[in-house]
């Protein structure tokens, strides 16, 4: 009879790396259909919402936590300060130390032109994401935590990364 507990303990050390291995955010999420994709992103850091809209009607929206001192645009790396204007969202990482994440295509040639007269560094790597593989929950308070980026709940990325494509247009709006 020693190999029942043998093989509980196999189980549940395959369930324990499965569980490890989804908090790492190494997940395989199918798209969604393309009748149901967002072909635009709308956020609002002032109202801390960001809107899926396809044919400029809102399909999803989230609240959302921004960069640690959110007023006003991103003007220089560490400035904690999610960027504003008219971007494209141009890669994803699946294996992202935030559940998952979506790549902003920050900083455009106006961003590192603002930089430049500050005679600062424009920062980069502005992702939307969920929360930390570390994070002990999925869901978090929405308060402004991040570096800059835009962050969600880990089940709101899931189904944003499943309805945005590569491609998609977003404007952040003050």
């Amino acid at each position: 009879m020693m190999f029942r507990p043998i093989l509980a303990i196999f189980l549940l050390a395959a369930a324990g790396i499965a569980v490890v291995a989804l908090r790492r955010g190494e997940v395989s999420i199918s798209p969604a259909a393309a009748e149901q994709l967002a072909d635009s992103i709308f956020v609002d850091k002032s109202e801390r919402r960001l809107e899926l809209r396809r044919d400029g009607i809102v399909i999803r929206a989230y609240e959302i936590a921004l960069g640690g001192n959110p007023i006003g645009p991103k003007r220089r790396e560490g400035d904690m300060r999610t960027p504003e204007g008219d971007y494209v969202i141009d890669r994803r990482n699946p294996q992202s130390a935030y559940h998952l994440s979506l790549h902003i295509d920050y900083p455009r040639p106006a961003d590192r032109a603002a930089s430049a007269a500050l005679g600062a560094a424009p920062g980069g790597e502005i992702f939307i994401h969920g929360l930390p593989n570390y994070w002990p929950a999925s869901t978090a308070p929405k308060v402004d935590w991040t570096a800059g980026c835009i962050a969600l709940d880990n089940a709101e990325i899931e189904e944003m990364w499943r309805l945005v494509p590569d491609g998609t247009p977003i404007s952040i709006v003050p």
